[in-house]
């Protein structure tokens, strides 16, 4: 071979290898910056966990402190709204409750908002109305031990504590019975009590 081409052949290897050489180093070097970059983000990582665990102990512990607080505070506002809604109770019942010496005590009560007065040939049992009863039972005086008629027994009192009366016993039931309240025996119609002239 002259010289010339080993010249050549030498410049064509040096050409070639030289790139090759620095694309070795090159992905060394990339190899390296990878592992770098691997190892900050690692750091980071546990960085970042180690305040999100510091940030959520302070929370709860703060966060303990206000529910307890909010728990106190709950609490406080049932027991004010119960007393409230009590008291309430109380004085909506005082008010509105049957009272012999007033014979308007009925006037804007909600059971009462048909009611216009005693009516020839019917009785009124509040919330339920006028209904018509035999001329027979129309200026009728109830008394203990006689019997309702079945025609009448089912004008329930809603609420025996407006007119000053206790729960009825067992198998007992309060009817409204004309301008009366008689206690009864739902089995019979038995009058076991009479409250006479409730409105």
């Amino acid at each position: 071979m002259n010289r010339f081409t080993r010249a050549a052949v030498l410049g064509l290897v040096l050409a070639t290898a030289a790139p090759l050489a620095a694309e070795a180093q090159s992905r060394g070097d990339r190899r390296e910056n990878r592992r770098e970059y691997r190892e900050d983000r690692r750091d980071d990582r546990q960085d970042y966990r180690r305040e999100r665990r510091d940030d959520r102990r302070d929370w709860r512990s703060g966060e303990y402190d206000n529910r307890r607080e909010f728990r106190q505070d709950r609490r406080d506002d049932r027991r004010d709204f119960r007393e409230e809604r009590r008291e309430d109770r109380r004085d909506f019942r005082r008010d509105r409750r049957w009272d012999r010496s007033n014979r308007d005590w009925w006037r804007g009560r909600d059971d009462f908002r048909d009611y216009r007065g005693v009516r020839s040939g019917y009785w009124y049992a509040p919330s339920y109305g006028y209904y018509r009863v035999e001329p027979r039972y129309y200026n009728y005086r109830w008394q203990r031990g006689g019997y309702l008629p079945p025609a009448y027994r089912g004008y329930y009192v809603r609420d025996p504590y407006v007119y000053g009366l206790g729960p009825a016993p067992r198998g007992y039931r309060y009817v409204h019975a004309g301008n009366d309240i008689v206690m009864i025996a739902v089995a019979t119609g038995l009058i076991a009590s009479v409250l006479s002239g409730a409105f």
